[in-house]
């Protein structure tokens, strides 16, 4: 397997980089990091401690991509999108994160278990037509989807979600999930393992530039664990 990461200003990078047996290549840029995406010859590319921007340049070439954060709390792992702040403004875009989130879930070994998030409780309708359109999204999703998965609308109820283990936590839109994960992860501290870059052709994890040794050492590993997943798939 070959895996690219960035290099920027934090060096960390190059420390997770010595934990591991085997050759992972670095970018000393964007436009490095960008030719390693469209290098068939690698399988997997990390943002590493290069600057968000690199993710805007991806945008460009892959307009519907999308990011999920892997979280885990107390052993219990979940995806969280979305995340970007962009992302998920609609309900065909967040059917499509369900799906693209619910291959990335069982790529890891798991069964896909799937929560929508929205605006309120169910008796809160009425409150705003923004809780209203909310509600209302969620189970147009729940409509269109529960005979392909294990999907339900907890509506504003995220904490139930996270225990009945949910693993794939849907945010109403990428700003409320930003704000979840900023408040999961950089207020209460719930370990992140890096986010998956989705909806286009090489695998991209996004991590944070400012992010500890072991934080890329989690990136990398999940990195390997997905390849080696998609290279067991490709086997059979």
């Amino acid at each position: 397997m070959k895996i690219a990461i960035g290099l920027g200003e934090n060096d960390n990078v190059l420390k997770a980089v010595e934990h591991f047996p085997f050759k992972i290549y670095i970018a000393k840029s964007n436009e490095e990091l960008l030719d390693y995406l469209k290098d068939p010859e690698i399988d997997g590319v990390i943002r590493g401690s290069l600057k968000s921007n690199i993710v805007m340049d991806l945008k460009k070439e892959f307009p519907d991509l999308f990011r999920a954060s892997l979280l885990e709390k107390e052993g219990h792992k979940f995806l969280l999108a979305p995340v970007g702040i962009d992302e998920g403004d609609s309900i065909s875009s967040k059917i499509t994160i369900v799906k693209e989130c619910s291959k990335a879930i069982t790529s890891l070994g798991e069964k896909a278990k799937i929560a929508l998030i929205s605006g309120g409780r169910k008796d809160d309708r009425g409150r705003s037509p923004k809780i209203d359109q909310s509600i209302d999204d969620c189970e147009e999703i729940v409509k269109q989807l529960q005979d392909e998965y294990d999907i339900k609308h907890y509506y504003i109820l995220i904490e139930e979600a996270l225990k009945d283990k949910a693993n794939i936590i849907i945010a109403p839109d990428g700003i409320t999930g930003n704000i979840i994960f900023r408040s999961l992860v950089l207020v209460a501290g719930i370990k992140s393992n890096g986010a998956l870059t989705l909806n286009q052709p090489t695998l991209f994890i996004d991590t944070s530039r400012s992010q500890s040794t072991q934080g890329y050492i989690n990136s990398i590993n999940l990195m390997r664990t997905l390849l080696e997943k998609k290279n067991e798939e490709t086997v059979k």
